[in-house]
């Protein structure tokens, strides 16, 4: 599962600042004079409550940003520690803490987390630090002359990740930079474009790095390594490539599993959440007197056309025409209860229904309109693959990017479906929920 590779620095930074609030703690309480072997359990809670929050805050996502501003450094760690403050103490008057438990008094957490948001701070810098410096690109791309702008500018469309070097191909056989000359890194193997895999010798072209015993692999599967999505006009011929996650594998116990934790999460989603939809269907039926529900036709698994339930966000008769409109940023259409609604993706909800009919997955590349799908056949390639997995409430796009809106979104979103087919697994679908819980939280959707 190379996709956690990405994280391992994440994880290192948690560990960092677990160690560090055991330290901090265990010499406040001795200059206190208090007895920390009989608070481990409240410790090890206000750890949890301190990484928690620090992941929901986004102080781990430091580590990740291209530039890091003083200003977000400060930010995310102030409200992390104050936060964690704030519910140590409200944890402590809930349990009426005696005198001797001095890890929840004042006095101790609010120099606890005032240091261990500095301890942090010189974390998140020194790793920062230790990946840029050992930072080694695994791959290096071979491309024709016209293909290394576009692959450049695509590499870099989204997140902090730079474009590794990018060797022009020529043409004729004097111009091969990788012959003539020793690369800059000569440990990391080739990635070869479209282009340079069509030509009638250009495998033959990279033979010293072969001859070195470095990998040669296609420029898909170099993305799908270092980007976790898989640009589609890069996949062109190569679909075969996922024709092993097809979703006809019916009987393995990995889809069984899948299957039932679809209906239990839901199933309980559906219990705990009544008393909420109630409440916004009271608040949607108010705001303008129109249904609460709305049904709206999607293609599923290997096409076939269903029907998704979802409180209504926007206006009634919101497409007089019936002709299928994307949803833009500040759509007039959208309601204010809506507006919420969506930041929240609480109009998801009722999709719950869906999931327990077996038309959707928990986890899955979320439907299409099939009005909006048949213009995005035509223009972007290999668009039908993500019909061979069932579609889902929440996915890899949508934790990794916002709504769609243009067909460019439309073929960025289908860059993560993409990496979603060749990867799904249990790992990846608890990594996907756990980051929709975030968005959820933080109301981050649109």
């Amino acid at each position: 599962m190379h996709w956690l590779r990405h994280r391992r620095w994440l994880a290192l930074a948690a560990g960092l600042d677990a160690l560090g609030i055991c330290l901090l703690a265990a010499w406040i309480d001795r200059e206190r004079n208090g007895y920390l072997d009989n608070q481990l359990g409240l410790l090890a809670m206000l750890v949890v409550i301190y990484l928690s929050l620090g992941w929901l805050f986004g102080s781990f996502t430091l580590l990740k940003t291209r530039r890091l501003r003083w200003s977000q450094l400060v930010v995310r760690l102030a409200i992390t520690s104050a936060a964690t403050t704030a519910a140590g103490a409200v944890v402590g008057w809930l349990l009426r803490a005696a005198p001797e438990v001095t890890l929840l008094h004042r006095g101790s957490l609010l120099p606890l987390f005032a240091l261990a948001a500095l301890w942090s701070g010189g974390v998140r810098l020194l790793l920062r630090q230790l990946a840029h410096s050992t930072r080694q690109d695994p791959w290096e791309i071979v491309s024709l002359p016209g293909e290394q702008e576009e692959i450049r500018r695509e590499w870099e469309r989204i997140g902090a990740v730079r474009a590794p070097a990018i060797h022009a191909l020529g043409l004729s056989p004097g111009l091969n930079p990788l012959e003539s000359s020793p690369t800059e890194n000569e440990s990391s193997g080739l990635a070869l474009s479209q282009g340079v895999l069509n030509l009638p010798g250009g495998l033959e072209s990279c033979a010293r790095a072969l001859e070195e015993g470095r990998p040669v692999t296609s420029l898909a599967l170099a993305a799908e390594q270092e980007l976790q999505r898989i640009p589609p006009r890069w996949v062109v011929d190569q679909w075969l490539l996922f024709s092993d996650r097809s979703a006809q594998r019916i009987g393995s116990f990995e889809r069984q599993l899948k299957r039932y934790a679809d209906v239990m999460v839901s199933l309980l989603l559906l219990l705990l959440c009544s008393p909420l939809l109630a409440i916004t269907a009271a608040l949607i039926r108010l705001g303008d007197g129109g249904p609460v529900l709305y049904r709206q036709r999607r293609t599923g698994l290997q096409g076939k056309r269903f029907e998704v339930i979802k409180l209504r966000t926007m206006v009634p008769d919101a497409e007089e025409k019936g002709e299928a409109i994307w949803s833009g940023p500040n759509d007039g259409r959208i309601t204010p209860v809506g507006q919420w609604l969506r930041r929240t993706r609480l109009d998801e909800l009722p999709q719950l229904i869906n999931v327990l009919r077996g038309e959707m997955s928990l986890i899955g590349p979320r439907p299409e309109r099939p009005e909006l799908e048949t213009d995005l056949e035509q223009r972007i390639p290999n668009y039908r693959l993500r019909h061979w997995i069932r579609p889902g409430l929440s996915g890899w796009a949508q934790v990794n990017m916002p709504y769609t809106s243009t067909v460019e979104d439309a073929e960025l979103k289908l860059s993560y479906d993409l990496f979603y087919l060749r990867n799904s697994s249990v790992w990846l679908d608890l990594l996907i929920l756990f980051k929709t819980i975030k968005i959820v939280l933080k109301a981050a959707g649109r």
